[in-house]
């Protein structure tokens, strides 16, 4: 099978195409949440499948992305259990220090709510990025437990084995600082990084 790996202009432009979409998906959640949301300069890195939730313990929160225009594929990020709470608490009105209890179907909801709203503002800027209509469908969102990989496998429809993980900091106020993941397989940052090449030729 063909080794697929990324060179160090596609890395730069795929940290580039992410600090842009997500920097815009930020305002987004901080209208959502009536906080300051700050996500810092992302680590784009290619890992083995195997290692996507090395940064994880128990059980997050799957939130996968599927590009309906534009792109071919998804992806999926990770966020944990902590943060999704606090999450809903600021969209419910709250002051986010409800976190008490199990992650409902309510937090599920509002998650998919966030990441819908904010990877539809990352879909609009990588729209401009890449000179091609981008549109994603309604994200669907799962709670997982770290050790069930296998249902991370499921998710993607495909054997590939090689991975983008894109690691951002964020911080919403004093109430979350904590790490998102944005993972995609290789192929698709190939596809992503022809299309931002290609646009001013």
């Amino acid at each position: 099978m063909e080794e697929f790996t990324l060179n160090n202009e596609q890395i730069d432009i795929l940290g580039e195409i992410a600090n842009i979409s997500m920097g815009n998906s930020a305002t987004t959640l901080s209208m959502m949440v009536n906080r300051k949301v700050d996500i810092t300069t992302p680590n784009v890195k290619v890992i083995k499948r195997s290692e996507a939730l090395d940064d994880y313990e128990k059980t997050c929160i799957f939130v996968q992305i599927h590009y309906v225009k534009g792109l071919e594929g998804n992806n999926v990020l990770v966020l944990k259990e902590h943060d999704v709470k606090v999450m809903t608490d600021l969209m419910m009105g709250g002051d986010g220090t409800n976190t008490a209890g199990e992650i409902t179907d309510l937090h599920l909801s509002a998650a998919s709510e966030a990441m819908n709203q904010m990877m539809g503002t990352s879909a609009t800027s990588l729209s401009s990025m890449l000179g091609v209509a981008t549109d994603i469908s309604t994200p669907i969102v799962n709670q997982i437990d770290v050790e069930s990989i296998k249902v991370f496998e499921k998710m993607f429809d495909t054997t590939y084995d090689k991975f983008v993980k894109i690691a951002f900091r964020m911080t919403i106020g004093n109430l979350i600082d904590s790490v998102m993941v944005q993972l995609y397989p290789v192929q698709f940052a190939e596809d992503m990084c022809d299309k931002f090449m290609s646009k001013g030729k």
